[in-house]
């Protein structure tokens, strides 16, 4: 059954959590390069996989007793907003386009670059928890997939602007905030039982 709260929420948290990221400047890099079609068919391509991967591991986490869950996600959103306000922005990877300008080679480039970027990375992580705490997994795939897919696109047709006008550091701490609110709801779960 689809929640449309849940995907909002999933949305928001997702979004904020990846704008920072290096994903927004591989695809603004790449975007600025090739064909932004091209790219974004690969970026979204690459995301799709990355939160089928992460919905089936918060999926298995609703198989373990609830307060457990709701702890252990609280202290993982707690982990999360950490890692968000305590890390040193991460150095641009080099990333090598394809020689040509081809849908295929343009798109796999995309779906090849965030797909390694993104494996293990806190969104994937983000999202586990976010399906083992509202254990409706197509909400929050579809809230996930949507932000990212945002954040891509918003990377590949206009991040240089949004950089401009958006702080990095004000968008990486309303992120941590909000984790902390989920982080504080599951965390009063688990104790409340």
């Amino acid at each position: 059954m689809l929640s449309l709260t849940v995907i909002v929420v999933v949305f928001g948290v997702i979004f904020l959590a990846e704008l920072p990221d290096k994903t927004a400047l591989a695809s603004l890099m790449l975007g600025t390069r090739y064909r932004a079609s091209y790219v974004f068919a690969g970026v979204a391509a690459a995301f799709v996989v990355h939160v089928a991967l992460a919905i089936a591991a918060g999926s298995l986490l609703t198989l373990l007793p609830h307060r457990l869950v709701q702890g252990v996600v609280g202290l993982l959103f707690l982990g999360g907003a950490a890692m968000l306000l305590f890390s040193k922005g991460e150095e641009e990877e080099e990333v090598r386009p394809p020689a040509d300008q081809s849908f295929w080679k343009v798109a796999g480039a995309g779906f090849m670059l965030i797909l390694v970027a993104e494996f293990g990375d806190l969104t994937q992580i983000m999202t586990a928890n976010l399906a083992a705490r509202y254990d409706n997994p197509v909400s929050v795939a579809i809230g996930a997939v949507l932000g990212l897919w945002a954040v891509g696109a918003l990377g590949i047709f206009g991040g240089r602007m949004l950089m401009k006008k958006v702080p990095l550091k004000l968008i990486t701490k309303i992120a941590a905030g909000v984790m902390v609110v989920l982080a504080a709801f599951s965390l009063a779960e688990a104790i409340a039982g």
